[in-house]
């Protein structure tokens, strides 16, 4: 079984903010797959599913992004997922908005739901793809701040590509495996003519 986790923080407030991407992209992939039902258990809202021939385990944790680790834990130890079979899916303000990195093993950087996520589990051996969200332009604005507020209208008429893209990456992942994920999807999305300000 796999563990597909996105991270976010739950409440209709947060929705739309870049941190609540993870989120995003699992109900993105979610609705693709004609998938609803998310029932809640573990501290989070999961979803049990087979996609081809492998079984996936989709989590979205509600205890907010800091102690996202406590959900993941949980649901690695009941189901015994093995840790290659774990990815999660987060925001980076590192990455500019429309590119994305699925890494093994890394640190959690300044990324808490990670960070907690990593010292709960004891260890970075997992899969995350993380999405770029971009740095705010003003050197002002608090990056805390701009990570819970919302994709600008510039960038809500590109998130749909960027989530489809990212579910395609998830499903990569889970059938070709990591390396090959990674040479495919460890790039810019090309948003066609479309173009971000």
């Amino acid at each position: 079984m796999y563990l597909i986790v996105g991270l976010g923080n739950p409440g209709q407030k947060y929705s739309m903010n870049r941190h609540n991407i993870g989120f995003m992209a699992c109900d993105y992939w979610l609705k693709s797959l004609n998938g609803d039902g998310l029932r809640e258990e573990h501290k989070a809202l999961t979803k049990k599913f087979k996609i081809d021939d492998q079984e996936v385990l989709l989590a979205k944790p509600q205890t907010y992004m800091n102690k996202s680790g406590e959900s993941v834990l949980a649901l690695m130890n009941f189901y015994k997922i093995p840790k290659e079979n774990l990815l999660v899916i987060h925001d980076d303000i590192d990455l500019p908005f429309g590119s994305m990195r699925l890494q093994y093993n890394r640190s959690p950087g300044g990324q808490n739901g990670v960070k907690n996520i990593s010292e709960l589990l004891g260890h970075n051996e997992y899969a995350r793809l993380k999405l770029g969200v971009g740095r705010p332009t003003h050197p002002d604005f608090a990056i805390s701040d701009y990570v819970l507020s919302n994709f600008s209208q510039d960038e809500i008429p590109v998130l749909n590509h960027y989530l489809k893209t990212a579910c395609d990456a998830i499903e990569s992942f889970i059938f070709e495996g990591l390396n090959k994920a990674s040479t495919k999807f460890n790039a810019a999305v090309k948003f066609d003519s479309i173009k971000i300000k």
